[in-house]
């Protein structure tokens, strides 16, 4: 009986997949950094490569798996199976009780702590164990602290990948020992490829694959409804801003920062694009009524505001307040506009 073929199914990601697909497996790192936007894939890849280096299927490399493994099928059970040698957490992580006894999955709020005394235990099935901490964040400077010797000292056979859109504020101490990975913006293709086969309907995929701007984390918002959408909120916030008036509230959060910018950015770069004598596609085809509504901007203003918006950015990958850098582009908006 021939064994069944390999298959790394993951869309996009070409950088991170040439990448390791040409590493020996003898040189894998102990800890990786996938760094990129929001809904590119990141955490999904981080999966990928968990299940092909957990795999039993016998391959020349890194990636691969075959589906139909003990290990495979754990991968692809119900959500409340997991893989005991493959463990994820998602978000900001607490430093925890350094005394509390603690078991594989027996906690639904892991902390650092947890985390360090589940990693101490041996591998379920003898081999890697791998450890998922998606969209990291921590709580306390303690709680970094906490994981900082695992950094430093791995115990042998672990695999940590980290998973950020905001590098920058990862301490310097921790994201100093990992390898750095970067994910970049999906085609629009590809964000229709996602959604679909997430379930999305294929008229609703195409409407969103058309304003995601290589994000699926932002087609998703796309069809959310007005009210509900980050997109929204920010569209909202920017009218009122370049129209001289107040906005009634914030959308700027630790979590909404990067994508939040990305959209103003867009929204600028539309209405420069609405003033062009040949016409140019706009990114956010919903907001051009009201972008032409707008006295056209001059092109000392569109560069200062190109030029706020990514000083913004690069303050976002930082500890600096969300308030502080969305009111530092409120006030460029306000005295251009």
């Amino acid at each position: 009986m021939s064994a069944a073929p390999l298959v790394f199914d993951v869309v996009g990601a070409a950088g991170p997949t040439q990448f390791f697909s040409r590493l020996p497996l003898d040189q894998l790192a102990h800890a990786y950094l996938f760094s990129g936007p929001a809904g590119v894939g990141k955490k999904t890849f981080a999966r990928r490569l968990a299940q092909s280096l957990l795999c039993h299927a016998p391959k020349p490399g890194i990636l691969g798996y075959d589906e139909s493994c003990v290990s495979c099928r754990l991968f692809t059970a119900a959500e409340d199976t997991r893989h005991p040698d493959f463990l994820e957490h998602v978000g900001s992580l607490k430093i925890g009780d350094a005394d509390a006894p603690m078991g594989f999955y027996e906690s639904a709020e892991l902390s650092s702590r947890d985390l360090v005394r589940l990693l101490s235990m041996r591998s379920y099935s003898g081999g890697r164990r791998i450890l998922l901490l998606g969209d990291l964040e921590f709580a306390t400077h303690h709680a970094a602290n906490a994981l900082l010797k695992f950094f430093e000292e791995p115990p042998s056979g672990v695999l940590l990948v980290v998973t950020t859109a905001a590098p920058g504020r990862l301490p310097g101490t921790i994201r100093s020992r990992l390898v750095e990975v970067r994910f970049g913006l999906l085609s629009r293709h590809e964000v229709r490829e996602v959604l679909l086969r997430g379930g999305c309907d294929p008229d609703s995929a195409q409407r969103a694959c058309a304003l995601a701007q290589g994000s699926v984390t932002q087609g998703l918002a796309a069809l959310a409804g007005q009210e509900e959408s980050l997109r929204a909120a920010v569209a909202a916030w920017f009218f009122d801003v370049v129209r001289g008036r107040t906005p009634q509230s914030t959308w700027a959060t630790r979590e909404t920062l990067n994508e939040g910018l990305a959209m103003l950015k867009t929204l600028v770069r539309d209405w420069s694009a609405l003033g062009l004598s040949e016409p140019v596609p706009l990114l956010a085809a919903d907001y051009a009524q009201e972008l032409r509504c707008l006295e056209p901007p001059s092109r000392t203003e569109l560069l200062a505001w190109f030029a706020r918006i990514d000083d913004a950015a690069h303050l976002a990958r930082t500890n600096v307040s969300p308030a502080m850098v969305c009111e530092a582009v409120r006030m460029s908006l306000t005295r251009a506009g």
